[in-house]
């Protein structure tokens, strides 16, 4: 593990499960001073427990600039400070822009997609930053890094996605500028837009449907699994030429229509 990441903060949004909890799971093992931050205390509670002393979990909204920034102080007093922070919290909806019975898309869960999934990704990436810029760099110059979560859909929203692609695009367009402006502070800013992941957000889908959509992926045809988002958020963690991308995690898959 790179020793600037050796007892120091990572905190990692929408850490109570999913992906989120997965790269949790990555960095408590290689010795990381984790924060998980969500809205389920249970959740967040018991894999800290779970993931031991240098874990902990703070309640937090990410649409909230208060909780935020109580969870960035909780990761900052790392004994190295917050070195790496995570964004994986995101919500989803469907709704055409008009639908079959010709009312307008509802207004107010395209603010909702954007509010968490937009806003909630930019208010941890520029508290974070302000944190990390008053860490000693390390021999690259390096004081931290950014690592957001976008989606496929991003680049193919499906029939329905529009407010969810919409939000998912957003930070896709941020990630670039966010590098730009961060260079001078030594704090590298990446994102990665996975494909179709087993995560409970496809609970709602039977075994047979799950298979349907794995069956879809080009190679290797099967859902995503969170160790391997976690994979590739630890490889960005440690790979210091990776600035300013975003990077698809799909198996080759390219959304359709719907």
């Amino acid at each position: 593990m790179s020793t600037e990441l050796k007892n120091a903060g990572v905190l990692i949004t929408g850490g109570t499960s999913g992906l989120g909890a997965e790269t949790a799971r990555v960095f408590a093992a290689e010795g990381a001073c984790v924060v998980i931050a969500g809205r389920n205390a249970d959740a967040g509670k018991q894999l800290a427990d779970e993931l031991g002393d240098n874990t902990s979990y703070v309640q937090t909204d990410v649409t909230d600039e208060d909780q935020v920034a109580s969870a960035v102080s909780v990761a900052a007093g790392a004994p190295n400070g917050l070195r790496l922070a995570v964004s994986a919290a995101g919500v989803a909806t469907v709704a055409k822009t008009v639908g079959r019975d010709g009312s307008p898309h509802p207004l107010a869960p395209f603010r909702q997609m954007l509010d968490v999934n937009l806003v909630g990704a930019f208010n941890l990436l520029r508290l974070s930053a302000a944190a990390m810029a008053t860490n000693d760099p390390n021999e690259d110059g390096t004081r931290g890094a950014v690592v957001l979560t976008s989606s496929v859909g991003a680049y193919e929203g499906q029939m329905g996605q529009i407010a969810y692609a919409a939000s998912k695009g957003g930070i896709v367009s941020m990630v670039l500028p966010a590098a730009r402006d961060l260079a001078r502070s030594g704090i590298r800013v990446n994102c990665i837009a996975p494909g179709v992941f087993d995560t409970p957000f496809m609970d709602i889908l039977s075994e047979e449907a799950k298979a349907g959509l794995g069956a879809s992926i080009p190679h290797p045809s099967r859902l995503g699994k969170s160790s391997e988002f976690a994979g590739l958020v630890r490889h960005i963690a440690h790979n210091p030429m990776l600035n300013g991308a975003t990077i698809r995690l799909d198996g080759a898959l390219r959304l359709g229509m719907k």
